[in-house]
């Protein structure tokens, strides 16, 4: 936990500086030029590489408890030390749900002795678990989720008065609500219109329209500007959305907008050569619309990037367009997809670490501790060399499941170290050592 990684050009929101950072027990202590570390320090030399914060990803599906012929919490969170992620927050939509203090202080305990990074923890808001919220909170829930559309796990949308009930409390006590925005209604009215008309890949675009999304935003917006409260809209897919959280954010209404690589990397194109592998909720869109979503990242209307890492077995994702499992893994091949664009001039290499760790923990009141290079936070780094190219193999991946699109692509850059607390927990994508995650619960 004694570590100096030094002459490494350090990468914020603010500024490119190249100076040593020294952690001790665990802590950044000091940043500065030529320090000198006490005796017994490891020393990292990261000349030419850059230096980021541990990303903090704000959306993993890890599938464990009750989902684990999908993936389970040892092998994601080796693929999130892998890919330089140092801290996930955890989705509640498990089997059994985690919808009380009881069911998440159970996980908590699950995840322990499993967890190669540090871990956060949501729990879901639904009917009958809208009264819970305050006992989740005791229980050290960092924020919970939604969901107003269909998703794994078949959680029911909440009644509009949960909702309303919901954002007042976030109001009250300052937590973040995140919105798996799509209203179910307008996606199950889709979905039977054009279940009739085939099996191509491309309808389930159709069936979840940027209509759905759109919707589900303007009455989340709509109950804030009644009753206050922060919501974060996650994997945000479509031009659509974006106006609409354009509108409340211009408006003054805490809304936040998160969205995942793949909806900037890929396109609706990609449906003939991948198929159902990059089946999602939302869905993939045109390329019209990841152009706009660039250019929202690079203006600010977007505020977090997560993986939405979402796993299923091969079995479950090679089915028909409208039986296939949606989702995919994604937090081993989240940084490295965001630094590639970055490194190809695509996304301002600075919005990284605000979009990836400060801005995250933020909002899931982890910061300062997490999402920072600073003294006093947690000593949680990435080291990447800009020179190296990689290509993602299969055998590289950490998943239990490798039902990715993006094995076989060439990126830019490579994680070379990724670093939790002090300690280095992966070399080139090689995971070190014993689990040394811990679970991290609010800390402002």
């Amino acid at each position: 936990m004694n570590l100096l990684v030094r002459d490494g050009l350090l990468v914020t929101p603010e500024y490119m500086l190249r100076a040593d950072i020294l952690i001790e027990d665990g802590v950044i202590k000091e940043i500065g030029r030529s320090l000198r570390p006490p005796a017994g320090f490891e020393v990292l030399d990261a000349s030419g590489m850059l230096v980021l914060p541990g990303v903090v990803d704000e959306h993993v599906h890890m599938r464990e408890p009750g989902l684990t012929h999908k993936d389970d919490f040892e092998h994601g969170s080796k693929a999130a030390a892998a890919g330089g992620v140092t801290t996930v927050v955890e989705m509640p939509n498990t089997l059994p749900p985690v919808d009380s203090g009881e069911r998440l202080l159970e996980k908590a305990g699950l995840l322990k002795p499993k967890a190669y990074v540090d871990y956060a923890l949501y729990g879901v808001v639904h009917d009958g678990s809208v009264d819970k919220v305050k006992e989740m909170l005791e229980a050290g829930a960092v924020g919970f989720k939604v969901f107003l559309g269909p998703t794994t796990g078949n959680i029911p949308p909440p009644k509009l008065s949960s909702l309303v009930k919901l954002m007042e409390l976030s109001e009250q006590h300052g937590f973040t609500v995140a919105f798996h925005a799509e209203t179910h209604e307008i996606v199950e009215f889709f979905t039977e219109r054009y279940k009739s008309q085939g099996s191509s890949p491309r309808l389930h675009e159709l069936a979840r329209p940027p209509l759905a999304e759109a919707h589900a935003i303007r009455t989340i917006g709509s109950i804030q500007e009644m009753v206050g409260g922060r919501s974060l809209i996650v994997h945000v897919s479509s031009r659509q959305a974006l106006q609409a959280v354009s509108e409340f954010k211009n408006r003054g209404i805490q809304m936040y907008a998160e969205t995942c690589p793949h909806y900037l990397v890929l396109s609706s194109d990609d449906y003939d050569k991948y198929g159902t592998l990059i089946k999602v909720n939302p869905p993939i869109r045109g390329r019209e619309h990841a152009e706009e979503l660039v250019r929202a990242l690079n203006t600010g209307l977007i505020d977090t990037v997560g993986s939405d890492h979402a796993p299923h077995s091969p079995e479950e994702k090679k089915a028909g367009v409208w039986e296939a499992a949606s989702g995919m893994p994604g937090v081993q091949t989240l940084l490295p997809l965001m630094i590639d664009l970055a490194l190809r001039g695509i996304v301002d290499l600075r919005r990284i670490p605000l979009l990836m760790a400060r801005n995250p923990a933020r909002l899931f009141k982890l910061w300062p501790w997490k999402g920072e290079i600073a003294p006093g936070s947690s000593g949680d780094l990435v080291v990447i060399d800009p020179r190296e190219e990689h290509v993602i193999r299969e055998e590289d991946l950490y998943y239990k499941h490798k039902t990715t699109p993006f094995i076989g692509w060439r990126l830019k850059g490579r994680v070379k170290y990724t670093i939790l607390r002090g300690n280095i927990v992966a070399r080139d994508g090689v995971v070190e050592g014993r689990p040394l995650g811990s679970w991290i619960k609010p800390v402002g």
